[in-house]
Parts: structure tokens; sequence; C-alpha cells
């Protein structure tokens, strides 16, 4: 297992993983074994972003009954706070500013949509913000701004 062992050791220097809990929740047990000791923590990939996820339902119930059920779960990894039963992060992928879509099926929703009205913590952006043509920097503060902007509107501060 890389995650304690092997030439990667990802306990040592993550603080955070994620797992698919396919396999059952023997992986949430096997990865709490070496991480807890650490005081690392897990999210577990409930959903994902792209036109015709198969992650849907009853394996994102699933997933929600066993991060409730284990405390090495610090979250998820999806569209929209599923839980209020414990405090878990929610952090969320497939985030665009403008556009709705690309080519590879991966659906895009504003921040606003995604903080304010679905509740997640934590905006995750990848091409809106290192795609071609794009001024890293000025994006990733374009988004931080928006980001930090719907985090606000949902507390209610103006």
């Amino acid at each position: 297992l890389q995650y304690g062992g092997g030439i990667y050791r990802i306990a040592d220097w993550a603080h955070i993983t994620n797992c698919h809990v396919i396999p059952g929740e023997g992986i949430i047990q096997g990865l709490a074994e070496v991480g807890m000791p650490k005081g690392r923590g897990l999210l577990l990939l409930a959903e994902m972003s792209s036109a015709g996820m198969l992650a849907t339902g009853a394996y994102t119930d699933k997933n929600v009954e066993m991060a409730i059920a284990n405390d090495f779960v610090i979250g998820f990894i999806g569209s929209r706070r599923f839980t209020e039963e414990r405090d878990l992060i929610t952090m969320t992928p497939g985030v665009g500013l403008h556009a709705s879509g690309d080519a590879l099926g991966q659906q895009y929703r504003t921040p606003k949509k995604i903080v304010t009205e679905n509740g997640s913590d934590i905006i995750i952006v990848g091409r809106g913000i290192y795609g071609p043509g794009k001024d890293a920097v000025a994006e990733a503060k374009r988004y931080r701004e928006a980001g930090w902007t719907a985090y606000l509107d949902r507390l209610g501060h103006k």
C-alpha cells in the first residue's frame, strides 16, 4: 500500500487523501490504520462533475453512511453538502466562472451555485485557471474572489 509504505509513503507528506469506496468499508479502515496516528484525514469521492458519472444514488448514499460512521473521514468530493449529521467538509470540482461544459463531458458550475446554493465549502478549479492562454495567477485571484464572495453570501454577510 503506497499510503503507508512503498516508495511514496503518501501519509508522511499528504495531510488529506481521497478514495472511492467501491472496495467497501475496508478501504477506509486500512487507510485509517496508517493515517489516524499521523493526524491525517480522508475525503470520500461521493460524486464527480463529469456528464454520465456513475457515482450517484445508492453509491453516494453509501459514501455518506460510511463517512458518518468513520472518524477518519473528514468529508467528501461531491457537488453539494450531503449531510448535517456530522460536520464534514465538501470540496466540489467542476468550477467555472463562465463555461457550462467542455468536449470531455466536464460540467461546470459557478462558485456562487456551488457554495451558496449547494452548500459546498471548497471549490476545486483546474482548467479555469490553467487552461490554454490563461494567466494562471490572475485567474486564480478571480476564482478566489468569487469563492470568497459566495461564502460570505452563504453566511449572510454582504
